[in-house]
């Protein structure tokens, strides 16, 4: 039974802005037959951000979507872990801070989490070991804002895996000793040798010009030698997403032992190509109906998961009881998992 050490989601939240590119308007930009937009990149539309889509604020949005469906006062917050983007309202700011006094979670502390598209899980298991840890964290925010789209130049084909990049934002509320959606365990595998494969070249302390437009040029996300990072990480890329699954899955124990592939009712995975979507399925022993994907929405960064939560509990997708496992990959390169058992444990036994 729930105890005070377990760690339990209270909700998630995600606001998606009302603009939308699509895939014919994708097709025309990056002179990529529609066809091929749709079925091997996997992308319908994806929602882009409109004049009032600010990072951070879409954060705010996401956030408050998921105050209101756990019902809670934002004043019993604790802690907020915030995953917005670096791309934001202004360099150098703490956003976390920002987030949480526009909240209203005026008894919070906040901190930045990066680790670009697998920061959701990994800002999972650090609020799971600070309220464990900590005197006084009992309820976490988990929420942020992403618009990586605008870095995305549509007429470099080095880049052209990174055309699904969208806009949105995400939010998990977590507390200590909550009884439903338990967080079972998270895993985080990291490999540094990547960590120059996908840049932005300009704008930092390397290059400091800021003479091209955003998205274009050096102020665009760019893959210096594509076929050199294709060659490494494909021999460990799906072998790493299955590898954090399955230690996220060693991790989480239920009735005294741990859990494997088998147990997995429903996978919460990251946009990306239609092949890789369903090759991990099958790997785990899935059918497609067992996830979620994200042809609609492109990819949001770390703030697919929370959006996925939302959007296949509504759908009938994500039902009480059952066991899903979340996991992303981010460039640098990370890959992360979370596992946690939606609904209550007495409906996953019944």
């Amino acid at each position: 039974m729930p105890d005070d050490q377990s760690i339990g989601v209270l909700a998630a939240g995600a606001y998606v802005p009302e603009r939308k590119l699509s895939s014919a308007e994708i097709a025309a930009a990056t002179d990529i037959p529609e066809a091929v937009i749709r079925e091997k990149f996997g992308i319908h539309q994806k929602p882009v951000p409109g004049p009032d889509d600010h990072t951070n604020a879409m954060g705010l949005f996401a956030a408050q979507d998921a105050v209101e469906r756990a019902g809670i006062d934002p004043a019993e917050i604790d802690l907020v872990l915030c995953t917005t983007e670096e791309w934001k309202e202004h360099p150098l700011w703490t956003a976390g801070i920002k987030l949480a006094h526009d909240l209203g979670a005026h008894r919070a502390w906040a901190i930045d989490v990066q680790q670009r598209c697998g920061t959701t899980m990994a800002a999972i298991e650090i609020a799971r070991a600070m309220m464990l840890a900590s005197p006084g964290v009992d309820t976490v925010l988990i929420a942020g804002g992403y618009r990586n789209c605008d870095y995305v130049d549509f007429a470099n084909p080095r880049a052209r895996f990174l055309i699904n990049l969208s806009a949105g934002g995400g939010a998990l509320l977590l507390r200590r000793g909550h009884p439903r959606n338990r967080v079972l365990g998270s895993a985080v595998i990291t490999d540094g040798s990547f960590s120059l494969d996908v840049i932005v070249p300009q704008g930092g302390t390397v290059d400091p010009r800021f003479d091209d437009p955003v998205g274009t040029g050096g102020r665009a996300l760019d893959v210096p030698d594509p076929a050199a990072m294709k060659a490494r990480l494909d021999k460990k890329s799906m072998a790493n997403f299955l590898a954090v699954v399955d230690q996220a899955l060693e991790r989480s124990v239920e009735d005294g032992r741990p859990l494997g592939r088998a147990d997995i009712d429903f996978l919460n995975i990251l946009h990306m190509k239609r092949s890789a979507h369903r090759y991990v399925l099958g790997e785990l022993g899935l059918r497609e109906t067992q996830s979620f994907y994200l042809e609609d929405f492109g990819h949001l960064g770390q703030q697919d998961q929370p959006l996925v939560c939302v959007e296949a509990e509504r759908r009938g997708l994500l039902r009480d009881g059952q066991l899903m496992v979340m996991v992303a990959a981010g460039i640098g390169y990370a890959w992360s998992a979370s596992v946690i058992r939606w609904g209550s444990t007495a409906s996953a036994s019944a």
